[in-house]
């Protein structure tokens, strides 16, 4: 009867550890799809804001450029 009662214990121990481990790949692919979705996001927007930021500076120097001023090369390269 004990070796009945082990076999039975061995085959719950055994189907706990499988559904740990189907829990926990569930979990990792959760969180890639998470993580590279949100790694795209973030690429693209930095890749907008670089956009943004070289529009800006061709705003500043037509602007100044109009106000007669020229651009120093100090100014256009912190901009």
């Amino acid at each position: 009867m004990r070796t009945l009662r082990s076999a039975s214990m061995s085959e719950a121990d055994g189907g706990a550890a499988a559904e740990l481990k189907e829990i926990m790949e569930t979990t990792m692919r959760r969180l890639q799809d998470r993580f590279k979705k949100t790694s795209e996001q973030l690429e693209s927007n930095i890749d907008q804001m670089g956009r943004r930021i070289k529009d800006l500076e061709k705003n500043v120097a037509e602007l100044m450029s109009q106000a007669g001023m020229e651009a120093s090369s100090d100014v256009s390269e912190s901009i």
